[in-house]
């Protein structure tokens, strides 16, 4: 089997181009914005136990919302939800929320009380 011709006999390494880094998420742009979300503190008809509603997504569908729900209970080591179309945590964890929301492209408003 001496007649067989490697096609790639003849390539150099130095001529291939680079490979992409890993890191390929420090280079990307900023996500754009991904609309305005109300982070609201309610009290009344809950018992006086407070609640931290996250209200007014815009072109966003449930399964997204529950994610979102479920990284806001991990981060704040508390309960939630997601109901007619709002998120709800229980306390008041309206700082920590607003943080992932950033993160997540949205832009955080503190509405109400």
């Amino acid at each position: 089997m001496s007649d067989f011709n490697n096609p790639f006999a003849d390539l150099n390494s130095v001529e291939l181009p680079p490979g992409s880094s890993k890191d390929t998420n420090r280079n990307k742009p900023p996500r754009k914005s991904r609309g305005r979300v109300d982070i609201v503190r309610v009290k009344a008809g809950r018992g006086g136990k407070t609640v931290t509603l996250v209200q007014n997504f815009v072109g966003i569908g449930l399964p997204e919302k529950e994610k979102l729900a479920k990284e806001m209970q991990k981060t704040c080591g508390v309960g939630g939800t997601v109901k007619e179309g709002r998120i709800e945590i229980q306390g008041d964890k309206r700082e920590e929320v607003a943080r992932i929301l950033t993160m997540a492209g949205f832009t955080p408003v503190f509405a109400g009380g």
